[in-house]
């Protein structure tokens, strides 16, 4: 049975009886004793001793385990958390012709968000294009928080000689990805205590695609583009929310693939992860789910809680939605009943479980409230 640990007040009734017990005449009860103060001293001392085994407890398995001591627990398996992944994009700033903007150059967003020119170019026609990258923070974080849309403001840290100091981003900012949390770094822990490496079998894939920054969710499927071909679908909820965390770029193989066309944006650098841990002759292609619009009429739920129900499904989609699955009806249910508030209700449709497309995985439609 599971130990019960005292409380402080019942650690000062106790520490109290025991020195009345111990010294005949004395009470310490009295407001103003000294035996009472000196008892509630020990008292507060085998509280915060209490309160400390209960944290030693907590670190000595995965499934509670945090920060440095949930590392050692994934160390063990040589699961590491992943670091944060920077955003880069393209810039474009006006000039005189035949001035250079070099790699490296410095540069800031108009909130002082740092990046850094990966390209070099030169202008022509009274502008040039280059990519750039976010640079990491002192603490070696940035992450997400340096996705910006295209048209965002930016301007050279340090002067250019003909190169005017303020431009713009000529696309998206995209892939950035905060340092892992503890809660998404447990899972992949206890994926791979739940799944010993088994050679290249199908967990093996879900492992070392999540073990990529930004990728989020990910599943496998043999034998998807014929004998000895292997399909890894992905998702990066966080990284591409602005995309609902679907990956951008095209489906493929790895660039040393030659038996295969190529991936590009983010299916290729999840194809090149994989690539040198699959088996040998086991042919990879990455794909992009497919978004399969659920559009659902719900009866009964008042306005305030609506914004609440949606978040609610989505998260169900999410945690249930496996391409080519199914959309089970009850679980819908489920998530509308879960919100606080919301206990008379009617999904009017759909009403039966849906099938899904082969790559299809589902999203969150249109929802019409009566």
């Amino acid at each position: 049975m599971p130990f019960s640990r005292p409380t402080l007040t019942q650690l000062r009734a106790q520490a109290a009886q025991q020195l009345n017990a111990e010294l005949p005449g004395a009470d310490a009860l009295l407001r103003f004793s000294n035996l009472r103060v000196i008892g509630d001293i020990e008292a507060a001392q085998a509280c915060m001793l209490y309160g400390y085994l209960d944290w030693i407890a907590l670190q000595c398995t995965p499934f509670t385990a945090q920060d440095e001591y949930l590392e050692a627990w994934g160390a063990l398996k040589g699961v590491t958390r992943k670091p944060c992944a920077q955003s880069s994009g393209s810039l474009v700033f006006t000039g005189t012709d035949s001035k250079i903007v070099d790699i490296g150059a410095a540069v800031q967003r108009s909130d002082g968000i740092a990046y850094t020119t990966t390209s070099a170019g030169k202008v022509a026609g009274g502008s040039v294009t280059v990519t750039a990258s976010a640079v990491p923070d002192p603490q070696g974080l940035t992450g997400s928080n340096g996705d910006c849309a295209a048209g965002t403001q930016f301007t050279l840290s340090n002067a250019i000689a003909g190169i005017d100091s303020t431009g713009y981003a000529a696309t998206a900012f995209l892939g950035g990805a905060d340092i892992e949390r503890n809660d998404d770094y447990r899972d992949r822990v206890l994926y791979v205590y739940q799944n010993p490496p088994q050679g290249g079998d199908q967990s093996d894939y879900v492992e070392w695609a999540l073990t990529v920054p930004g990728v989020t969710r990910a599943w496998c499927v043999g034998n998807g583009y014929g004998v000895g071909s292997v399909v890894v679908y992905f998702m990066m909820d966080a990284a591409n929310v602005a995309y609902d965390g679907f990956p951008q770029g095209t489906n493929g193989c790895a660039t040393a693939e030659t038996r295969g066309p190529a991936a590009t944006g983010d299916q290729l650098t999840l194809a090149n992860a994989i690539y040198p841990l699959r088996p040998v002759t086991a042919l990879v292609y990455v794909i992009a789910p497919i978004p399969y619009t659920i559009s659902i009429s719900i009866r009964g739920v008042e306005v305030q809680y609506q914004a609440a129900v949606s978040d609610s499904i989505d998260a169900q989609l999410k945690a249930d939605g496996q391409p080519g699955g199914e959309v089970i009806v009850s679980h819908l249910w489920s998530a509308v009943s879960a919100v606080p508030g919301v206990d008379d209700f009617l999904i009017l449709s759909p009403t039966q479980d849906i099938s899904l497309p082969a790559g299809a995985l589902p999203v969150v439609g249109s929802i019409a409230w009566s």
